[in-house]
């Protein structure tokens, strides 16, 4: 195999790798919502039980590294915290040191074969049997998602094992088995086990070359321990990989990995080697086979963890100031710690949390809506990944808050903390539709971009108007809901109406245009979708208005409210009405603008 095809296998398994990790994570989000989370939860709420888990799953699916890319996935994704994952990182460390054990079947004349049964490939190959059954021939939704799960863990661990079959032909290389035994200096050999773990994405598979050299009678304890130190920190490749293209918490889980090897090298390193200079142990020289490799590993390993469980909270501090947060990162996680279990006791301050955190998803469906009408007029490749990743974070608000919502529901409320909840149950689902039309819009920009795409000058300005409009109703309608202010709430429905107006309008000229050759067909169904998002953004900034002024009654009926509002339109709502349309106005005459104010009085 020469180098060019080397390069390609190893890149191939990393894609396969990183695909792996996010069909999986996906198929988890699914399946597992809540309720994974509470098993998680109660499963790494103590460090113990923490290391206990990661231990368990490590020695089953034998690889620290998928472990670990699987708990950067559930942080990623808001599964689990970066403080539940320090444990089971710390338990993988120490479950991985079991495939040395199992390795040394192997070297046991007359092995059945076991070595082979408990191996990853069959592991991985028995998980795709299965998902695939369940992705292909079994209708429910929920075993589709867990085939996906199980096939994201498949393809995860067949990119890893092509990473290392890539680098495979290197262990019949001369000079690059030398380059193991050939070092005296214990710093060479920590350098040999780190480079030559990262370059086969398995700790599990360097130790197992070990116990192969081993087997030659060629290796001594000296050059075992660096190598074996090395090892260690050499398998964080692989995680850190796994990380691109995580958030924040997803990077802090993968350099958490880091951080644990590198100081079970540095302290023993230090602690070891001191002691020998003065002590020299008779033992430094003595012959490894495959079971003392594997012993050395486990003792190290474990000896390290044992070492580091005292200070999980340390290396969580670490971790977020080697990686900080934005202010803005730091208020959203702000907002999802207010809703705490405690407060359900007391509905009082419940609501009041729960209020908090609304105004915060309602500020941040505001201001994607912002970024993907800006996309409009200059498209950018990172303001449009920005508007997909604050839609996952207003999801996740929706989630959190109407479960928290439905437990509050559950206690005794007086009648006017019912009515606050109420509101909050029927406006939550119109905030996160706010964040979806953005995404819309956001997507109608990029196919703009793509294939270069633009409106026509008349089509531009018109657009613009409307966008206007749209700006300041979205900008009304948080402003009003987070000041709980009536008045400002009473002004949406004629702006509303205005630009179902403006919509109609709009899209009756663009068919003109498009009749009279002004306008190309192929920039006619972006411009509808554009329309239709604004006008259903305007459709759910009322909703919200209705909820605050009318949930105040015993009957709540959002349909008869508009429908009573536009019958009797008393002379505010014309006034704000006609305010509105003369800044928003794109009739050409005197004469259309009149005719427009006297249609909205007959509406």
């Amino acid at each position: 195999m020469n180098g060019i095809t080397i390069v390609l296998s190893l890149l191939s398994g990393v894609a396969l790798f990183l695909f792996g990790m996010s069909l999986m994570g996906d198929g988890l989000k699914k399946v597992a919502g809540n309720k994974l989370e509470l098993v998680l939860y109660k499963l790494t709420n103590t460090p113990i039980k923490g290391v206990l888990l990661g231990t368990v799953v490590t020695a089953i699916i034998q690889s620290s590294s998928a472990t670990t890319v699987m708990v950067v996935g559930f942080v990623n994704s808001g599964i689990m915290k970066v403080a539940q994952a320090i444990g089971i990182i710390m338990g993988a460390n120490i479950g991985t040191s079991i495939t040395g054990w199992i390795l040394c079947l192997s070297y046991i004349e007359g092995s059945s074969g076991v070595a082979q049964l408990l191996s990853t490939a069959t592991i991985s190959a028995v998980v795709a049997i299965v998902g695939i059954i369940f992705k292909m021939f079994i209708k429910k939704n929920a075993y589709k998602n867990v085939g996906d799960i199980m096939l994201g863990f498949a393809i995860l661990m067949m990119g890893m094992q092509t990473m290392s079959g890539a680098m495979s032909p290197l262990k019949e290389n001369e000079h690059f088995v030398n380059a193991l035994t050939m070092f005296s200096n214990p710093l060479m050999g920590i350098i040999v086990g780190i480079v030559f773990t990262a370059i086969l994405q398995s700790a599990s598979a360097s130790v197992g070359i070990l116990q192969a050299l081993a087997m030659t009678g060629s290796i001594s304890f000296a050059a075992a321990l660096p190598i074996t130190m090395g090892i260690g920190v050499g398998a964080a490749c692989p995680v850190l990989l796994s990380s691109i293209g995580t958030n924040k918490n997803g990077k802090r889980t993968a350099l958490i990995y880091l951080i644990n090897d590198l100081f079970g090298l540095v302290f023993w390193s230090i602690v070891f080697y001191s002691v020998n200079a003065f002590v020299h142990f008779p033992f430094m020289d003595m012959t490894m086979s495959p079971v003392t490799i594997a012993l050395l590993n486990t003792v190290f390993r474990l000896a390290t963890i044992l070492l580091l469980i005292p200070f999980i909270s340390l290396i969580e501090k670490l971790v977020f100031k080697l990686i900080k947060d934005d202010p803005e990162e730091l208020a959203d996680q702000a907002d999802f710690d207010l809703l705490e279990e405690r407060f359900l006791a007391y509905p009082a301050l419940a609501i009041g949390q729960c209020h908090t955190a609304m105004n915060g998803m309602a500020k941040k469906a505001r201001k994607n809506i912002y970024r993907s009408m800006s996309l409009l007029d200059e498209f950018s490749r990172d303001k449009y990944n920005k508007i997909q990743e604050k839609e996952n974070l207003i999801d996740k608000y929706e989630d959190k808050l109407g479960t928290y919502l439905m437990q509050l529901t559950a206690h005794e409320l007086s009648m006017s903390q019912s009515q606050e909840v109420s509101k909050f149950l029927h406006t939550l689902s119109d905030f996160e539709r706010l964040g979806d039309h953005a995404v819309n819009i956001s997507k109608v920009a990029a196919e703009l971009e793509e294939k270069k795409f633009t409106f026509s000058e008349f089509a531009q300005y018109e657009l613009e108007v409307l966008v206007s409009a749209v700006k300041e109703i979205v900008g009304l309608t948080v402003d009003a809901f987070c000041e709980d202010d009536l008045h400002k709430a009473a002004r949406i429905e004629p702006l509303r109406e205005l630009i179902g107006m403006l919509c109609n309008e709009l899209k009756n000229r663009h068919i003109a245009r498009l009749k009279e050759g002004k306008c190309e067909m192929k920039q006619g169904f972006a411009f509808n979708d554009l329309l239709t998002n604004l006008e259903r953004i305007s459709a759910h900034c009322s909703n919200v208005a209705v909820a605050m002024i009318e949930i105040e009654t015993a009957d709540f009926d959002t349909h008869e409210y508009l429908k009573s509002v536009r019958q009797m339109k008393n002379d505010q709502y014309l006034e704000w009405f006609e305010e509105y349309a003369r800044k928003y106005n794109i009739a050409s005459s005197k004469k259309e603008r009149k005719k427009q104010l006297a249609a909205a009085k007959t509406n």
